[in-house]
């Protein structure tokens, strides 16, 4: 029965109007199920995400967190169809849009699902004027009756990211990191999509500027109904934008739940090291601060495999039986968990938290200059002339640039070491000549 499914789902060649139902009655617009993404063959082959399954519901943000290589950029990347998934798959509205699938339905999918990038700069290109990057989508897909139209369609669009339509005519590199990231928004936006996956699109931007971009994308979602996958690592952010909030360790998932339930109760231990992590805008408070470490070695998974469970209220867990009980206790007892730690001015620390202290000379090579690196070639040519490099290592100690008189130095008693050997060669050679 189920391989009949899946062979008739291979078959479709047209997402329909409408996805699925679930039985909250919220209509599904992409889901991922039991995804597996492996980089490599054989030995070398490295298993990126494992075994991730979530739902994102039409018209919501859904966010997922987590830090840098933990896999979030690459399930985005499946969903656009440009990493393969080495087992489960990706169902769009119902339909089956991971592995090989019919033109027709990957044109509809390409319409329908697009991306915004991290990098402004390197994902626009230089060659083209804005008008040209814009517009490219709509040349491909024809989505334009005449010229007119089309100027018409990317001067609007042009307008509703905050551009003007003299900037047009311009290139890329003449534009700031903010302005770029909204020539990327208007490229994707002006194919009138439905769903938008979002790969960081404020972390290379001012923090003047990320309030203008996130302001954009909820205007957007207000205005056309769109629908996010938004890729962060910031759950600051993450909690202003988010409906939902999906958590990603090392390929896993590891939490999922609405972002204020997330917030309230933080089930899994690396999502209370994350929210720990977020900084607090008060210098006193931010120094106070216990951070909470996460620690993979707490969980026994030797012979209890883990599982992700929901545990009532909306609320998947990824953990074995026994986290799974300790969960629920949690959270059947209603008491939001305290995440953030401030101790008082003054109050003794746990000894779980270590603080680093520092020898003398390890302050000075600390608060070195920046230019100061110790480089090879300073080595290279006080070896070459050892008397110009003890003058050089002597200037470089009393203008503190440590590093480099270390280099120095060592290079120049290297050099006079060698002088020296050649001298009384030398002189032993005179000497047996005379006698």
């Amino acid at each position: 029965m189920s391989e009949s499914k899946q062979e008739k789902t291979a078959r479709v060649s047209h997402l329909p109007e409408h996805g699925p139902i679930d039985e909250n009655g919220k209509e599904i617009l992409l889901s991922i199920k039991n995804v597996d993404i492996t980089f490599g063959k054989g030995d070398k082959a490295v298993k990126a995400v494992k075994n991730a399954s979530f739902d994102i519901y039409k018209g919501e943000t859904f966010s997922l967190v987590g830090e840098s290589g933990s896999g979030k950029t690459t399930i985005g990347r499946a969903v656009i169809r440009v990493n393969p998934c080495a087992a489960g798959e990706i169902l769009y509205k119902g339909v089956r849009i991971s592995g090989k699938i019919p033109h027709t339905l990957d044109r509809e999918v390409i319409r329908n699902i697009q991306m915004v990038f991290q990098d402004p700069a390197a994902s626009l290109n230089e060659r083209a004027t804005v008008d040209y990057i814009i517009s490219e989508g709509l040349y491909n897909f024809h989505l334009y009756e005449n010229e007119a139209d089309r100027v018409q369609k990317v001067e609007k669009i042009v307008q509703e990211v905050g551009l003007l339509p003299e900037h047009l005519t311009r290139y890329p590199h003449e534009f700031s990191g903010g302005q770029r990231q909204r020539i990327g928004l208007a490229r994707a936006m002006v194919m009138e999509p439905e769903l938008v996956v979002a790969d960081e699109p404020i972390s290379a931007l001012d923090v003047s500027i990320r309030a203008q971009v996130l302001n954009l994308l909820k205007k957007f979602q207000k205005d056309k109904g769109v629908t996010y996958l938004f890729i962060a690592h910031d759950l600051s952010i993450v909690r202003f934008i988010s409906d939902r909030i999906g958590v990603i360790y090392k390929g896993d998932i590891v939490e999922v739940a609405d972002a204020e339930e997330l917030f309230d109760y933080p089930l899994h231990p690396y999502t209370r090291s994350l929210i720990s992590a977020i900084p607090i805008p008060d210098p006193l408070l931010e120094k106070n601060k216990v951070l909470f470490t996460y620690d993979p070695s707490v969980h026994d998974y030797s012979e209890d495999k883990p599982e992700f469970v929901c545990i009532g209220n909306d609320h998947w867990v990824y953990g074995n039986k026994k986290e799974i009980e300790e969960y629920k206790a949690i959270r059947e007892k209603g008491e939001p968990l305290k995440s953030i730690t401030i101790l008082e001015p003054g109050a003794a620390r746990d000894e779980s938290v270590q603080e680093v202290h520092h020898t003398a000379e390890e302050e000075a090579f600390l608060n070195s200059p920046v230019h100061d690196t110790g480089n090879f070639f300073y080595a290279f040519f006080s070896f070459l002339l050892p008397v110009i490099g003890i003058i050089a290592a002597q200037v470089f100690k009393k203008k503190k640039y440590y590093r480099n008189y270390k280099a120095c130095r060592k290079g120049a008693i290297i050099g006079f070491v060698l002088l020296g050997i050649v001298i009384v060669l030398f002189l032993l050679l005179l000497l047996l000549a005379v006698i």
